[in-house]
């Protein structure tokens, strides 16, 4: 079917913009104002094709986030001609753009997912667009999408990990609940971070466990259908976590997460393509990285430590190395799920893999930020940089400050892992501060069909704040340039969410410094 008048009714065209277009920067959450809609947005007529609905609809930025945007979606059945309508809110929906179909196969149901990918490219940097995702027979899906600035500006991104879905879904205990760690508080998460309305999201793995759920492709829906409230108007950016680990779906394990994202193109090998990949936006890069290839744990549907071979590794440290010649690039920002770092009991802990692995390319090439998850709770490190003599790597504290922090001396790494499942670790901390290392792996325990982790406890002098109070939230990062020969900085807040509304409570407030690079 056409798009046409009869189709969309915009007014404009700006009517269905609504609060998705703008990164607003200088408003705070809880001051957000969404824009209210005074007429008509889409006449819905119903699809009478058969045609499967635009399912998921969801953004990703290329590599280049200030020209590229891929809109994704996907269907259980095969479609013709997906394509994407798409134009500025003054000059309406006069360009389009097809898209590429993607498929996986789901070992466990036997069922195909056909996901449709259309990359718009050429694109005007820090532009609002509106475009409609559509297919033959198929009424059109609307979204909102900003281009990131070229060079530096302000801009502000988001991040949490370990969402799940809000929905219930499944038998459990002859009562329908959630067997993928679910809970409202994914729902809720979603809502808060759109109103805080970032130009991008971070998600820093375990979307959404289908890994562990009886219908592995109702819970990507479901998940899709949550943050598609937020994501199809800016891109939520993933790092795969152990639970999009799923057995029998591609070579090792990645296949779903590998076909619902069009990442940045990293030259990876085709089995390995999306698990890691950088973009740009305004003066910050953003490295995500799949940490199961280099952890010692066993925490997903099967055992793939090693599975890159080295490529991860290789990649990172030539991406690392151009990035700080780069002299327009001031904030190295790294989203990955496994954490170096951890002051839970009884949790995942730290891996000794990323400390071996990871930790001395961050510090070589001077790191700024990690975001991570896995564990689930809010925790953040002081800025760290260089290892204590122990065999479990100890990262080295260069500076106590609690709230100014200077990145050129130290990397600071934030475990933001409380995104709505239902199994938050915030009441398990350590009474003081203490790490367990996991530093190896045994035979497999029988119950759980994993390797049994081997831990060494130690001391978490690194350690500079903990919330053990709200297990759900995200923090905000708000990016200032600066001026030139001078510091810019990176303001950010950790808020604990709460309610179906999206409220919101700042529990944590810091500053990351650094000089500004360049002219």
């Amino acid at each position: 079917m056409d798009v046409s008048r009869r189709t969309l009714i915009v007014g404009g065209t700006s009517a269905i913009v609504g609060a998705g277009v703008g990164a607003g920067v200088g408003a705070g959450v809880t001051g957000l104002v969404s824009t209210e809609r005074t007429g008509p947005v889409l006449w819905q007529r119903g699809d009478r094709s058969g045609a499967p609905r635009v399912g998921g609809l969801h953004l990703q930025y290329g590599a280049d986030a200030s020209t590229e945007v891929v809109v994704s979606w996907h269907t259980a059945s095969a479609v013709c001609n997906p394509r994407i309508l798409f134009g500025t809110p003054d000059d309406g929906l006069g360009q389009s753009a097809a898209a590429e179909t993607v498929s996986y196969r789901d070992a466990a149901s036997n069922t195909e997912v056909l996901v449709h990918h259309a990359r718009l490219a050429h694109l005007a940097p820090d532009t609002d667009y509106v475009y409609a995702a559509v297919h033959d027979g198929a009424s059109p899906e609307l979204g909102t999408a900003r281009t990131a600035p070229r060079g530096r500006s302000a801009l502000r991104f988001t991040s949490f990990g370990d969402q799940s879905t809000p929905t219930l879904d499944a038998l459990v205990a002859s009562a329908f609940g959630s067997d993928n760690r679910g809970s409202p508080a994914a729902g809720d998460v979603t809502t808060a971070v759109e109103r805080a309305r970032p130009l991008f999201n971070l998600v820093n793995g375990d979307l959404c466990y289908a890994n562990l759920s009886s219908d592995r492709i109702r819970t990507w829906s479901d998940w899709f259908e949550n943050s598609s409230r937020s994501a199809r108007h800016r891109p939520w950016m993933p790092a795969a976590g152990n639970h999009e680990n799923e057995l029998g779906n591609g070579p090792i394990g990645y296949g779903a997460y590998q076909a619902y994202f069009a990442l940045p193109d990293s030259g990876s090998d085709p089995e390995l393509r999306g698990l890691w990949y950088g973009f740009t936006a305004g003066s910050v890069r953003v490295i995500s990285l799949s940490n199961d290839d280099i952890c010692y744990q066993d925490g997903g549907n099967s055992y793939v430590r090693g599975y890159s071979g080295g490529a991860q590794k290789r990649w990172l440290e030539v991406e690392l190395e151009r990035t700080r010649r780069n002299g327009d690039i001031d904030w190295i920002v790294v989203c990955m799920h496994q954490t170096a770092v951890s002051t839970g009991n009884r949790t995942n802990g730290a891996d000794l893999g990323i400390r071996e692995d990871w930790l001395p390319l961050f510090d070589r090439f001077g790191v700024d930020l990690i975001v991570c998850g896995h564990e689930h709770h809010y925790e953040r490190s002081h800025p760290i940089r260089g290892v204590l003599p122990t065999d479990t790597l100890t990262p080295a504290t260069v500076d106590t400050h609690p709230t100014q922090i200077d990145t050129s001396k130290g990397t600071v790494h934030l475990v933001i892992g409380g995104g709505g499942t239902s199994i938050p670790s915030n009441k398990m901390f350590f009474p003081q501060p203490r790490c367990r290392v996991l530093t190896s792996v045994g035979g497999v325990d029988p119950a759980t069909g994993q390797r049994i982790p081997n831990y060494i406890e130690e001391p978490a002098a690194w350690s500079a704040f903990r919330d053990p109070v709200n297990p759900y939230g995200f923090v905000a990062f708000d990016v200032d340039p600066g001026k030139p020969g001078g510091m810019t900085t990176m303001a950010a807040t950790y808020y604990a969410v709460h309610g179906p509304f999206g409220e919101v409570t700042p529990v944590d407030r810091f500053t990351l410094t650094r000089p500004r690079r360049g002219g």
